[in-house]
């Protein structure tokens, strides 16, 4: 006969109870918290579309649906810049 599983126990405790003002001072706490990491995390996506950019060389070639394909092929012989470059407003007036 096998051994019987042992299941887990809980190691972590749920939150305390407390009133909604409690809760709306920790919350907002945490509000503050959260922008912070929000726009920290545009910033560095900001960052991230400046990078160079590196020119592939290598002749990369892909399965597809109607044989083997060249990268550039994939894009149906439109330019991949136009795929990187990042969606700009227009600033016309």
């Amino acid at each position: 006969m096998k051994a019987a599983i042992k299941m887990s126990t809980r190691t972590v405790d749920n939150p305390k109870v407390v009133s909604r003002e409690e809760w709306l001072v920790a919350r907002k706490k945490l509000l503050v918290r959260e922008k912070q990491l929000t726009r920290e995390g545009d910033a560095v996506a900001a960052e991230r579309r400046q990078l160079p950019w590196v020119k592939v060389e290598k002749n990369y070639v892909f399965d597809s649906t109607s044989g083997k394909k060249a990268l550039a092929d994939l894009f149906g012989g439109k330019s991949l810049f136009r795929f990187n470059l990042p969606r700009r407003q227009n600033t016309a007036t």
